[in-house]
């Protein structure tokens, strides 16, 4: 709704009569003498001598029709300024706003303010410095070292982290084993918890633990006194325990510490035994592979009755040597011969034969090689599939043999990685015992309530005042 001001009137009409006043003034009129009317601009042009008026005619013209114009601007004027004058001396005036006083929203205000920060917070600073019981922190920092590790690991780092590792670290494992319910009932058998936290119930209830707790409840007051924390990069653990006594807070450290090793030592057992069963059955398969292969090449063998086809085919090649050698001599003599004797004698007739029997010998021979035909000599198969057959199965032994290798080196590695220790616990800090108590830390737990409850009533004040507002 929109409110008018009447000061801010009051004032500018004052401020408009001023100036009508001056103006008033500061007219000529006054130094006219009583009963003498005065003349206006025009009259006074229209008295100037003829002979001016002869030569500025025109000029005196367009002098006169401004000066008009000016008169009658002048007049208008006048009359809307009595106009507005009229209507702001006919406009009511408001009175002036009282002055403020305390009202009864103000004093819920201060009185909320009284019971939701002031009150709390005077409760929880007497809790804190007058009931709440001294507590001693006991530190331990380590972390998992591993004799598997390669070099290309040590040169990348932390930039593994970046390349999407998806596989879990020993020192993963064992910050996700200390917040677990088996660390905490592991250490409640060592050392009674219930009975050391719940020495000072119900009077310390905030920092302490009900005696009848269940394992659950237990676990979740567990996750209060023992802080972790984890650098994933470097694999650094620091563990801090809190308690009432600082003997008790370091027996705690040291069943943490104990009780890692433990798990440690399990892991390491576990991948001892699956490396060993690994190694086994890669070894037995190898085993087996190569026999296999074996066989296939003393079946081959057995078949074709060749031992070596390569060396087999190399005596076949000297026969050939020999027979094109023996021919080349018939031919040589067949020669000598036809230039001595006449074309009818019986020692050309025998030439000719010997050099014939020769190149159909030859001609078995070379079928010989890709005939399956043992008529000719050959062995039941061409020799280009006998070889083919003899390459493989010569590979798949040789690769079977290697595999046996390889998985008997395996098996020697995974024998001297069983009797040493792979994975271990390196203990960087070890169960400190405090001299003075760090917890609870009063002063910062009463800053915290203080600006917590500020801004709780805040909150609500303002969420007040906006209904109160919109309503």
């Amino acid at each position: 709704m929109t409110q008018d001001h009447p000061a801010a009137r009051q004032k500018a009409a004052a401020q408009f009569r001023t100036g009508r006043k001056a103006a008033d003034r500061d007219t000529p009129a006054a130094a006219v003498p009583a009963g003498t009317e005065q003349a206006g601009p025009a009259e006074q042009l229209s008295a100037a001598p003829s002979r001016k008026s002869r030569g500025k005619g025109g000029k005196l013209k367009r002098l006169r029709r401004k000066v008009q114009d000016a008169e009658r601007a002048q007049a208008l004027l006048a009359q809307k300024a009595d106009s507005l004058e009229a209507q702001i001396a006919e406009t009511p005036a408001y009175p002036v706003a009282r002055p403020a006083h305390v009202k009864t929203r103000h004093r819920g205000v201060i009185a909320s303010f009284a019971a939701l920060v002031l009150l709390p917070l005077a409760a929880a600073v007497f809790y804190l410095f007058a009931v709440a019981e001294d507590q001693y922190a006991s530190t331990a920092g380590f972390t998992v070292r591993s004799q598997e590790s390669s070099g290309a690991n040590e040169l990348l780092g932390g930039l593994a982290s970046f390349a999407g590792n998806t596989t879990a670290s020993d020192s993963d494992i064992l910050y996700e084993f200390i917040q677990s319910q088996e660390m905490a009932e592991a250490v409640n058998a060592r050392v009674d918890l219930r009975a050391h936290y719940s020495q000072y119930w119900p009077t310390d209830w905030a920092f302490s633990i009900w005696p009848d707790a269940t394992l659950e409840e237990l676990v979740w007051f567990w996750h209060r006194v023992v802080r972790i924390s984890y650098d994933s990069g470097s694999g650094l653990t620091e563990v801090r325990v809190t308690a009432f006594d600082r003997d008790m807070a370091r027996a705690v450290s040291r069943a943490i510490v104990d009780e890692s090793q433990i798990r440690i030592n399990a892991l390491n057992e576990q991948a001892r035994a699956d490396a060993m069963r690994y190694a086994e059955a890669d070894l037995m398969e190898a085993v087996e592979r190569l026999k296999l292969a074996r066989q296939e090449l003393t079946r081959f063998r057995t078949r074709t009755r060749i031992v070596d086809p390569a060396a087999d085919i190399q005596g076949r090649m000297g026969v050939m040597n020999n027979l094109q050698q023996q021919l080349a001599e018939a031919l040589i003599q067949y020669d000598l011969l036809a230039g001595t004797v006449s074309p009818g004698d019986v020692r050309l007739k025998q030439g000719q034969q010997q050099i014939e029997v020769i190149r159909e010998r030859i001609n078995i021979e070379r079928q010989a090689f890709a005939s399956s035909n043992t008529d000719t000599g050959a062995v039941g198969e061409d020799y280009p599939s006998l070889i083919s057959e003899f390459e493989r199965l010569t590979v798949d032994r040789e690769f079977a043999e290697e595999t046996y290798r390889a998985a008997l080196t395996a098996l020697e590695v995974a024998r001297d990685d069983a009797a040493r220790q792979s994975r271990y616990l390196a203990t960087y800090i070890t169960p400190t015992l405090a001299e003075e108590p760090e917890y609870p830390r009063r002063y910062v737990l009463s800053a915290l309530a203080g600006l917590f409850l500020l801004l709780g009533w805040s909150i609500g004040v303002l969420i007040y005042y906006s209904i109160r507002d919109r309503s």
